[in-house]
């Protein structure tokens, strides 16, 4: 009942919130955060004694006519993904603590609410099921940032809605399709390994169909190019407690898609435009990586770095090879750390200053020691400097693009020279150099706040020096889902 429980108990706990006002609702919130992290923690310790255990399946019949079962379970991408959402929810909570929210109860359950449906989505083995979910998140992050954004929230936050919105139709039609081609003894199913089936038994031509259908719901997600104009607007206007959900958790929904729905039922499709779509991913790394590099605003500069990392991981998983596949799975953890520990320095240089522009920054460093420290950290996170945790999924990323194609692999590995510029560059601006007129005494951080960014970085470190654990259930889910796709 594990996978059940870490389903059920984030909505449970959603609806305890809203009924609490105040900072009740805020140290409520977090510490049904850190239960869930808990059971998340019970689970991936069951998977690792035993991965076939009941306690991580749960199988319910839904609409028995229609083939849907509430079908949901625990393997080695799933788990990862699980990981990653419960580690990040409570920080994300906790580093709202110095912000001041009108209707807290409602941003906090609203936030437990998104917690629960990203988990659905991380654990689903059913397609309607799935699909559910999938559309579960939006709602809670339209909100979020709709009632707590910043200038202009009501247009791009419907311009974000609607990409999304459009994103999830193509799904839903290419998932139908499939389910109509299912016969399990004479009828109808949704379920994940019955979908491969029905994906493998369709013409080329219609596997190519269902790949741009469901691809394209996965590319506005992530978002890769050319589907990505709605993200660096809604990331700089939405609540930045709302921006760490969107792009440390909620853009891996899109990374996960692809590798376990997308890659085993799609193969012919894969074969005819697999190029294409690694070539949308790499064209993402290089433009967003030069328009970055052209920002001055901090937040709008992590935004398009977003674009970047996540192009590499995308191509990655289009390789089709253990190392990008792989290497996609640890940059996707590491990546949900690092755009964490960045929007969150970015939250606390605005509280502080009042700016984010790095033009009008400068000479902090010299007026909190600690903070440069701990800055740099994430940055070398951040630009996957060895012994850090970004250089573990983006060395076996550049590897399995490589065994792709040499010249693809150039251009994808431009995303390293160019994030060490723009970032180091952002760094420079902010941490160095003399004390702008612009802002006042950048005095000692908050304690919830040091806490946060002490967490940060000792995971950044941690996982960079010895990554095996989490290198090893990345290295079984891969093998699983090649033997799928073959």
């Amino acid at each position: 009942m594990l996978t059940a429980l870490l389903i059920g108990f984030p909505l449970l706990a959603a609806l305890l919130v809203f009924f609490v006002r105040g900072n009740a609702a805020r140290n409520l919130a977090l510490g049904f955060s850190i239960i869930e992290f808990v059971i998340s923690i019970v689970a991936l310790l069951q998977f690792k004694s035993n991965p076939d255990a009941a306690s991580l399946k749960v199988d319910w019949t839904w609409v028995q006519s229609m083939g849907i079962h509430f079908s949901a379970g625990i393997d080695g991408l799933s788990i990862l993904m699980v990981l990653l959402t419960t580690f990040l929810v409570p920080l994300i909570i906790l580093s709202s603590f110095k912000n001041t929210y009108s209707n807290a109860h409602n941003f906090y359950g609203l936030m437990l609410i998104m917690q629960m449906a990203l988990v659905g989505v991380f654990l689903a083995n059913d397609g309607f099921l799935f699909y559910v979910f999938w559309e579960l998140a939006l709602i809670p992050i339209y909100f979020i940032s709709l009632l707590w954004g910043g200038e202009n929230r009501g247009a791009i936050t419907f311009k974000f809605f609607v990409y999304t919105l459009f994103g999830s139709l193509f799904m839903l039609i290419g998932l139908i399709y499939l389910y109509n081609h299912t016969n399990v003894e004479g009828l109808k199913s949704w379920a994940v390994q019955d979908l491969y089936a029905a994906g493998k038994s369709l013409t080329a031509s219609q596997q190519s169909a269902v790949f741009w259908l469901i691809f394209i719901a996965f590319a506005i997600k992530m978002p890769i190019f050319p589907f990505h104009t709605w993200q660096p607007d809604t990331y700089v206007n939405a609540p930045t407690q709302g921006t760490m959900l969107l792009s440390a958790i909620m853009l891996k929904m899109g990374t996960f898609g692809m590798i376990k729905w997308l890659l085993p039922m799609v193969p012919l499709g894969l074969e005819k435009w697999g190029a294409t779509a690694i070539g949308l991913s790499v064209t993402g790394i290089v433009y967003a990586s030069c328009i970055a590099i052209a920002q001055k605003d901090f937040k709008r500069l992590i935004a398009y770095s977003s674009i970047a990392h996540v192009g590499l991981i995308s191509a990655g998983i289009l390789s089709l090879n253990q190392q990008g596949i792989q290497g996609a799975m640890m940059q996707m953890l590491a990546h949900g750390v690092n755009v964490f520990g960045l929007f969150f320095i970015a939250d606390i240089l605005w509280r502080r200053t009042g700016t984010r522009d790095m033009d009008k920054l400068g000479g902090i460093r010299s007026m909190n020691g600690n903070f440069a420290v701990l800055f740099l950290l994430v940055v070398l996170g951040s630009v996957a400097l060895p012994l850090t945790n970004g250089f573990v999924g983006e060395f076996l990323l550049i590897n399995g693009v490589y065994q792709y194609g040499a010249m693809t692999a150039v251009f994808a590995g431009l995303t390293v020279i160019l994030g060490a510029v723009y970032m180091l560059r952002s760094y420079q601006h902010i941490m160095l150099g003399e004390r702008k007129d612009s802002h006042h005494a950048f005095g000692p951080l908050a304690s919830s706040d040091k806490l946060v960014l002490i967490i940060v970085c000792a995971v950044i470190i941690a996982f960079g020096v010895y990554p095996k654990p989490l290198n090893d259930i990345a290295e079984e889910a891969t093998k699983i889902v090649l033997s799928n796709l073959k």
